[in-house]
């Protein structure tokens, strides 16, 4: 591997964005192709496929086996709200292999006694998601009810094209949320990414299975991106 290729990689890798390295094996010559330049190209569907179960594979072409070897950033999910939800949802999303991390000023409810083992922030999304952006490996999940807490991060959510953004509330609170993310500049098509009411369409009622709900959709998300049909929204 070229070493301008190798410090690309090693970039890219600390930006949190997903990549592939191309070898084709009849000549060991290497390629670097970030997922956001995979669109349209040669191998495009195979990429995809690699990055979304992460394993490596070799592929025939008419020039040749390429082997496709993945690098894709550790999927997390940010909850703004220390809520029942969010109890139930940190030790489920801990089981299937994602970071957790819970955002909520009210110090009334995000305690560590309430979230024992859990990455707990204080402070206002504002002050976190400066110094801790999204990205598009990031799921976030609002569940405040709160516009003053909720509405910041799912406009940030929206402009880091997160994997996932899903919202507690009513079609109703939906709508005047809408109105107000619209107010801040994002359009219709970012607007229609927000999962809401959160969660699949299960039947959950208690903040335990919503929780269950939300994970199961949070994977759907992850593991159906770059396909056409990508969840059931």
């Amino acid at each position: 591997m070229r070493i301008e290729t190798l410090v690309r990689l090693n970039r890219t890798r600390a930006e949190r964005k997903g990549a592939v390295l191309l070898t084709r094996l009849s000549t060991g010559e290497v390629e670097l192709v970030l997922e956001e330049e995979m669109k349209d190209r040669p191998l495009s569907a195979e990429i995809g496929t690699a990055l979304r179960s992460g394993k490596a594979a070799t592929v025939e072409t008419a020039d040749g086996a390429v082997f496709i070897n993945p690098y894709v950033p550790p999927p997390r999910i940010v909850v703004i709200g220390a809520v029942h939800i969010s109890q139930a949802l940190a030790p489920i999303a801990r089981i299937a292999g994602y970071d957790l991390t819970i955002i909520d000023p009210r110090t009334a409810f995000a305690t560590p006694e309430r979230f024992d083992g859990v990455r707990l922030l204080t402070d206002w999304p504002e002050e976190v998601l400066a110094g801790e952006p999204f990205d598009s490996y990031t799921a976030v999940a609002v569940v405040t009810h709160d516009p003053k807490i909720d509405d910041f991060p799912l406009s940030a959510a929206l402009t880091a094209n997160c994997f996932y953004v899903g919202a507690l509330g009513s079609r109703k609170t939906h709508g005047k949320r809408l109105e107000r993310l619209k107010a801040l500049g994002h359009d219709d098509d970012e607007l229609c990414r927000i999962a809401a009411p959160i969660g699949l369409d299960i039947g959950a009622a208690s903040p335990a299975e919503i929780a269950v709900a939300i994970m199961a959709q949070i994977i759907e998300a992850f593991r159906r991106r770059h396909r056409p049909e990508t969840s059931s929204r």
